[in-house]
């Protein structure tokens, strides 16, 4: 059977009443141990109640700061939090559970962090905390975690604006005999800057394929989806592209380079929809104070209602900001993000369809926002 990896989000149910005494964190020992750490060696093992609380109660940054009246993250920087984005989870054979790095917050919140950690809980329910060089093992969200043997290989991530490197893929190997993590040295043909992809194990245990996902293409230029499938031979750690899609795909964004507000569009008309009042004309607010005008919420429900034969919109179940039709048999999907909307055309449909579709969208997007959108083909 293959075995599938995806990077996850790793939330589990607050519980805000464990009570840190219990594990002997005081004020002042949480102070100590609040802050994000790198480790001196690869790797150091390290032994903190102050952690070990964080794990099992998942506090935020912000709630556990408040809990235990630390200092403000503006001053001290961000607060060590288990509460993150993007950190894989891999269950082990022997009943054992690692999970790998992963983000807190927001990279606007002054408790936002990429970590680079190594996080184990024992069937008894004990935990391991393993630190690293940076160095060694860079800051890693939204990577995968492939389980083969004693190993784990770690494929991918999203990291720091100002550290990823555009033509490569991050590889590295856990080795959980002792936890030493090291680079991947690959060849050939790969994805690049990948993360949120797939990563599947085949039955032989030789290779794993790498599909989905968002690639980096430059800090001046939105994220670019993922569209091809890509091997990696896990035997000589060689790279090889297994397809070349050339489907129709889109980048539309404001001239003018700011954010789009369509999401901010979107969550208003959802609090409207549900009649959460108060939260709507809260929506609203912000959306008149950023805009500068009161929205038509009739153009967005319309956006993707082309004047051609076409199936209705369908808004991805798993992604809020995902909607596809279907023209002709070939799915259209549109992905809605804050900078750009991407459009990609899974399959073949004539020029005049192509055309139409292209000039709507960017008629819609200039009066939906009253402001100039332009069109990159890719």
């Amino acid at each position: 059977m293959a075995v599938l990896s995806i990077p996850i989000l790793v939330l589990g149910a607050m519980e805000e009443n464990i009570d840190p005494k219990e594990y002997g964190v005081t004020q002042q020992l949480f102070k100590e141990w609040r802050s994000p750490r790198f480790g001196n060696s690869n790797p150091q093992k390290i032994e903190s109640p102050v952690w070990e609380w964080l794990v099992r109660s998942k506090l935020c940054g912000y709630l556990s700061t408040q809990k235990m009246d630390g200092p403000s993250p503006f001053d001290e920087g961000p607060t060590w939090s288990f509460d993150r984005f993007g950190q894989t989870k891999t269950q082990l054979p022997d009943g054992r559970t690692v999970y790998i790095g992963g983000e807190h917050e927001d990279h606007y919140d002054p408790d936002f962090y990429i970590y680079n950690d190594v996080i184990v809980e024992h069937p008894n329910g004990e935990f391991d905390f393993y630190c690293y060089p940076k160095t060694d093992f860079p800051p890693s969200d939204f990577h995968t975690a492939t389980l083969i043997g004693s190993k784990i290989v770690l494929i991918g991530s999203l990291g720091y604006p100002q550290e990823r490197v555009e033509a490569s893929t991050q590889l590295y190997l856990l080795d959980l005999n002792d936890f030493k993590i090291s680079p991947i040295n690959s060849s050939g043909k790969s994805p690049g800057w990948i993360h949120r992809h797939e990563a599947i194990l085949d039955t032989s245990q030789t290779s794993i394929t790498v599909t989905k996902g968002f690639i980096e293409i430059g800090l001046d230029s939105p994220l670019r989806e993922n569209i091809d499938d890509w091997k990696l031979d896990i035997e000589n750690w060689t790279w090889q592209r297994l397809t070349e899609r050339k489907w129709p795909r889109w980048e539309l964004t404001r001239k003018d380079k700011a954010r789009n507000h369509i999401y901010d569009i979107r969550q208003a008309l959802w609090s409207n929809e549900v009649n959460w009042e108060e939260h709507h004309q809260q929506d609203m607010a912000r959306l008149e104070e950023s805009m500068g005008f009161s929205v038509d919420f009739n153009l967005v429900k319309a956006l993707y209602d082309f004047d051609f034969t076409h199936e209705s919109l369908v808004e991805d179940e798993e992604e809020h900001n995902v909607y596809w039709i279907y023209v002709d048999g070939v799915r259209v999907r549109f992905v809605e993000e804050r900078y750009c909307l991407n459009v990609t055309v899974e399959g073949s449909l004539g020029n005049q369809t192509l055309t139409s579709m292209r000039e709507q969208l960017i008629s819609s997007l200039n009066e939906l926002e009253i402001s100039e959108w332009t069109i990159n083909e890719y």
